[in-house]
């Protein structure tokens, strides 16, 4: 019976994929772009696209005072629930959570298609969130409707809950989003797919800490140097610490396939008032990839040493450090086997090749349902590498049928993860 409901299960998803690829060009055409981060046009959009197809979404408005706060300007996170079986109150069945969030960096330049037009061309979608993560507000939704239309299907018996959580500040470190969510108890899956951006299922990924560092100097004029305290030579002297360190993280192997070493990115560097002005401040902005074996307080304080010792020999430097983000690592946890077994045996069936579980080396929002107990992982629409997709760059897109794919995928994932 298995390979008769796969095979509906395919069938429903062929046969609505037109639909499915409009639902998310219309996705695209709303801007998320983070910052601003004026997020809520775009899920009132979205809740009103799911209604249509039957779906009431709750709207939970994160507070414009706690919005601000994070330099963003509105958020609301959508959760639909839709119960698949009819379990007792004494066996209710698993509740799978599914989490994609609508939130992405702003187009920048290069593009050759309309970063917000949701063009289809040569097979493929091309926008900003296409592949990340928009796809996955279509390959859940999809998925979800594929499973329920098997419940009136003779020898079918499902039992438990599948929900969908729409959600918009990952860019921003994901805390108003699912974590505002999981605080709260609004949510509380046994089970959670977050978005995905490859074939792999992933298991495991870096954590993330961005600090902001400020180097204090005294302006004062170029003709008469002495009579100031240039912040940018310390800061040179700071940078170059830094760097060094990338030399010691590259001896560090991490044991997860597919991510390697730590790794420390200096991303933006702002200072001074004029060229004939000795500049009296500077500002770092760094971001240190963290493996999984890693202590974050361990991380924090050894940079905070560094950045210290490095003009600690420089009179008239004051630096001010602080910390922006700190994402943890997600990490294997028990009672996720059933979800990875079935995800890797339905990606390898549906795309014909090996697809295995695997470690990624970005940081995603999927870490804070982890550090809540609840076993997550990473599968959805997207290529074989990040780059393939051109995620955060230029001409992003997603291939139609790795769509298609992946939303048979997820279905019969969720097929027998909630058989009852």
């Amino acid at each position: 019976m298995t390979a008769a409901q796969y095979k509906a299960l395919d069938t429903w998803i062929d046969a609505h994929f037109d639909e499915e690829v409009r639902f998310l060009q219309e996705l695209v055409r709303v801007p998320t772009d983070t910052p601003p981060g004026n997020n809520a046009p775009h899920a009132e959009r979205t809740a009103q696209l799911l209604a249509t197809f039957g779906y009431e979404a709750e709207r939970h408005a994160v507070a414009a005072q706690d919005v601000k706060a994070a330099g963003l300007e509105s958020i609301t996170n959508l959760v639909v629930r839709r119960r698949l079986g009819n379990g007792n109150g004494n066996d209710p069945g698993r509740i799978v959570g599914l989490n994609a969030h609508g939130d992405v960096v702003p187009p920048g330049e290069g593009w050759t298609h309309d970063p917000y037009g949701g063009e289809v061309a040569d097979g493929k979608l091309y926008g900003r969130a296409a592949a990340v993560s928009k796809c996955d507000f279509a390959t859940f939704t999809f998925a979800t409707r594929a499973v329920e239309s098997l419940k009136a299907s003779p020898g079918t018996s499902l039992k438990g809950s599948v929900e969908l959580y729409f959600t918009y500040d990952e860019e921003f470190g994901g805390e108003l989003g699912p974590g505002r969510l999981l605080q709260e108890g609004i949510v509380k899956p046994d089970l959670l797919i977050a978005a995905g951006f490859s074939y792999q299922v992933v298991t495991a990924h870096n954590g993330c800490l961005q600090m902001e560092v400020t180097v204090h100097g005294k302006m004062g004029h170029a003709a008469v140097p002495d009579t100031a305290v240039d912040a940018l030579q310390a800061a040179t002297l700071i940078l170059n610490a830094l760097y060094a360190q990338n030399r010691l993280y590259k001896q560090v192997a991490s044991r997860v396939k597919g991510i390697t070493h730590p790794y420390l990115n200096v991303g933006l560097i702002q200072g001074g008032t004029n060229t004939n002005v000795v500049p009296g401040k500077v500002l770092l902005k760094l971001d240190r990839r963290m493996i999984p074996e890693e202590k974050p307080d361990q991380v924090e304080a050894t940079l905070r040493s560094v950045i210290a010792e490095a003009v600690a020999d420089s009179p008239g430097i004051t630096v001010d450090v602080r910390r922006m983000l700190l994402a943890r690592a997600l990490e294997p946890l028990p009672g996720n086997a059933a979800l990875v077994e079935a995800l890797c045996r339905n990606a390898s069936a549906v795309f014909g090749e090996p697809v295995e579980a695997s470690g990624t080396p970005l940081y995603t929002d999927a870490r804070l349902f982890g550090e809540q107990g609840i076993p997550a992982v990473l599968y959805g629409a997207g290529p074989r590498t990040v780059l393939e997709s051109n995620a955060k760059r230029a001409d992003e897109h997603v291939q139609l049928e790795d769509l298609r794919r992946a939303t048979k995928v997820v279905a019969r994932t969720l097929l027998d993860l909630l058989r009852g």
